[in-house]
């Protein structure tokens, strides 16, 4: 059985939906999941999961939640190398500027991603929470 960790910060809820999804999709696929708030999410702790997905809503100018899911992004992504990484998140305006710049900060760092990043603009439809479940499902893989 895969260890599968969903990660998320949500100000609205609605990358907290996409989340739950996530852990669905990872669940309904066989594996142990487990959900932190970003600021529950440390470096120490990466090694204990084979998959995790990361969701973060944009914020400001199409950027990462800057108090608690950037820096708890900053000091993981060193070591997710070799593991099984997907991103998601929601966004309200521009067009998702801030989840192509996510990706290639993974890429410029050697993490590869296991799929498409699932975006939802607002609250999650029911293509995007599909599309979540999808991302749980290839994790637990």
């Amino acid at each position: 059985m895969s260890k599968v960790a969903v990660v998320y910060w949500s100000g609205t809820g609605n990358t907290q939906a996409m989340a739950e999804a996530v852990e669905a999709g990872a669940k309904e696929s066989g594996a142990d999941v487990t959900v932190f708030g970003a600021s529950e999410f440390t470096k120490d702790k990466v090694s204990e999961f084979d998959g995790i997905a990361f969701g973060c809503p944009s914020m400001g100018v199409e950027v990462l939640e800057e108090s608690e899911f950037d820096p708890m992004f900053t000091e993981v992504e060193g070591s997710l190398g070799g593991k099984k990484i997907a991103l998601f998140g929601s966004y309200g305006w521009g067009d998702g500027q801030w989840m192509r710049d996510w990706e290639e900060r993974c890429s410029d760092d050697g993490i590869s991603l296991v799929c498409d990043s699932v975006l939802a603009n607002d609250a999650p439809n029911d293509e995007a929470i599909a599309n979540c479940k999808s991302l749980g499902a290839a994790l637990a893989s």
